[in-house]
């Protein structure tokens, strides 16, 4: 055994018990081919989020490993047997909207309808409730603070939306890293993982940091979260970026580059993760947080400054201008 394989079984990494999640949409509902592929032809498209997901299942599986499925209530309803599996299986089920329609550009009305069709669609197929959301694209972002309302209002008690980094589609880089609590007080909220260096948050949670980066990038951040800050790490992936060959849409130039870059290593660097990091279901691993029977752990001042001053956290693993 190595030494970083030692550290994380023996020393402080060992102890944390990280977050993972899958946000379960399909490869032509992605934000990056929502200008190519509108929600109105999404039933003509051919699927391939069953045989993705499956083999998303078979990895967490391969290490013992549960985790948390964002499900698309769109997803949900054509393919509920998919949302039973998720079930069975141990993995928690969660809410990752309908349409997969970023949050900024809906009203109250719109936000609502839709939130509650999800939760329905997904409750109605497993036949138990579900209690987290996460934002479309991690855009949850400031002037938002009306959803979290909305939220606590349709029955949900987390939300996993907020990524304090600079990105062009969900910019929130003064939001905190840590739990927290919003909407006064009645909601829990969980960022995806970041670190900051000299003052700057660098996400490292998943997602496109994971398929585009060298795999050292995630992996030397998870570590200095488990091990130097103390920190519980939140992940998350898509079933589409295991799958290199999911069909080429005719979309722009940046748009390809963002979903298809990094397809053929992702799996394998998932398989990596796994085995080199303890995790479980958001619930399970922030089980006191989501109870709210915790006193939060501020990592740094920035972390409880924008606690303190109240300002909306949104949304996980955002990249920097450029990336997906």
């Amino acid at each position: 055994m190595d030494n970083f394989r030692y550290a994380v079984a023996n020393e402080a990494p060992g102890a944390m018990l990280n977050g993972i999640s899958v946000d379960v949409e399909d490869y032509f509902q992605t934000e990056a081919m929502a200008g190519a592929i509108p929600k109105e032809q999404w039933d003509r498209m051919p699927s391939r989020v069953v045989q993705n997901t499956e083999r998303i299942f078979e990895l967490l599986a391969s290490h013992g490993v549960r985790g948390t499925f964002f499900f698309l209530g769109w997803v949900a309803e054509r393919f509920p047997d998919l949302v039973r599996q998720a079930a069975r299986l141990g993995h928690e089920l969660g809410c990752h909207s309908y349409w997969h329609r970023l949050v900024y550009r809906l009203n109250p009305k719109e936000f609502r309808e839709d939130t509650r069709r999800a939760k329905a669609a997904i409750e109605d197929a497993a036949g138990i409730p579900v209690h987290g959301y996460r934002a479309p694209s991690f855009s949850m972002i400031k002037d938002t603070e009306w959803a979290q309302e909305i939220l606590v209002e349709v029955g949900f008690t987390y939300d996993s939306s907020v990524c304090p980094v600079h990105h062009d589609l969900y910019n929130n880089p003064h939001a905190p890293r840590v739990p927290h609590r919003i909407a006064g007080g009645a909601l829990a909220e969980f960022p995806v993982a970041t670190i900051s260096i000299a003052g700057r948050n660098f996400p490292v949670g998943g997602g496109g940091y994971l398929r585009i980066l060298p795999y050292f990038y995630t992996r030397l951040g998870l570590l200095h979260l488990n091990s130097k800050e103390h920190f519980r790490a939140i992940l998350y992936i898509h079933p589409w970026e295991v799958d290199p060959d999911q069909p080429r849409i005719a979309a722009r130039q940046r748009s390809r580059l963002r979903q298809y870059t990094g397809l053929k290593t992702t799996a394998g660097k998932l398989e990596r993760l796994l085995g080199d990091f303890r995790f479980a279901p958001i619930a399970e691993s922030f089980a006191a947080e989501v109870a709210n029977d915790f006193d939060p752990k501020v990592r740094t001042q920035a972390d409880q400054s924008a606690i303190q001053s109240d300002r909306r956290v949104v949304d996980g693993p955002c990249l920097p201008s450029g990336l997906p």
